[in-house]
């Protein structure tokens, strides 16, 4: 009994699978070590998103490699398993048009960086955080902290629009004020909140756009510029400051006003304000 075992033991078939396995073993090790080493050293000159696609290269390039060995040792002809996987690659090329398709537009968004890893970006509706750019897709973690996949088709396709490409962006507030307003007056009380903010920055200088005559208000667009990283807090602080400051100057930022007309064809009638001391609401009663 331990002699056959010794015997199949020392049989090449066993020898030769064992000399695989160690093949492998030792390709998944210097492939995660080799990837690694070239990731630190291609991130120095390059983005993350290159050092990433150049680490995958190297891991599955080094992998493959051994496989390749470990299939020799175990008496595959390499030869012919090139052949049936060129015959493979056809047959899901044509069976999958889409992923052929998703994979063409990711070598187009490699090459051409519209946005990096980190980046946040607007596609359609979605808003996110770029986490990953694959050969397929580009996943997305977006502010409410949702997993959002995009095939690297419609990114193509759409318009994509970098919220953090650039160091700094500009905040436009639409707002109004009343008719009776001084628009000089005006201007200095926003040009004062500005000045105080931390957040906006004095070079670009804010800029103040009288737009036209609205139903019910004077329009303004009043523009501020700041770092990209503080656009989200100077977007609310502002607000908020512009809102005190006018209260503070006793500047009316009106509501849509509407003016009832009877019209000759119809009698006038009398309209009737009716307070209530008690609860404070006012109601209006009308006589026919």
């Amino acid at each position: 009994m331990l002699e056959t075992l010794w015997q199949f033991l020392q049989s090449e078939l066993v020898i030769n699978s064992l000399q695989a396995l160690l093949l492998l073993s030792l390709g998944f090790i210097l492939a995660r070590t080799a990837s690694k080493t070239a990731e630190k050293l291609i991130s120095k000159s390059f983005s993350r998103h290159h050092a990433l696609l150049f680490r995958r290269v190297v891991y599955w390039l080094v992998l493959a490699l051994f496989v390749a060995s470990a299939l020799h040792q175990l008496g595959f002809s390499l030869g012919v398993l090139l052949g049936a996987a060129g015959v493979l690659s056809v047959a899901i090329g044509f069976a999958s048009q889409t992923s052929a398709s998703n994979l063409i537009s990711g070598l187009f968004l490699i090459g051409e960086q519209p946005f990096q890893i980190g980046d946040v970006i607007k596609v359609g509706n979605t808003t996110g955080e770029v986490l990953s750019i694959d050969l397929l897709s580009v996943k997305l973690r977006t502010f409410d902290n949702l997993f959002v996949r995009i095939p690297n088709e419609s990114l193509i396709k759409t318009e994509m629009t970098n919220l953090t490409r650039f160091p700094i962006r500009r905040f436009d507030l639409l707002l109004g004020v009343a008719y009776k307003e001084d628009i000089a007056r005006v201007r200095k009380v926003l040009f004062d909140v500005a000045d105080q903010n931390p957040l906006c920055l004095d070079e670009p200088a804010p800029s103040f756009l009288f737009t036209g005559f609205g139903e019910s208000s004077l329009n303004i667009q009043f523009s501020v510029w700041s770092t990209t990283e503080n656009f989200r807090e100077l977007r609310n602080s502002l607000q908020e400051e512009i809102k005190l400051a006018f209260d503070a100057a006793n500047i009316e930022i009106p509501f849509p006003h509407r003016t009832l007309y009877a019209g000759s064809e119809t009698p006038p009638f009398p309209v009737r304000i009716v307070s209530d001391t008690a609860t404070g609401n006012t109601d209006a009663a009308t006589k026919g």
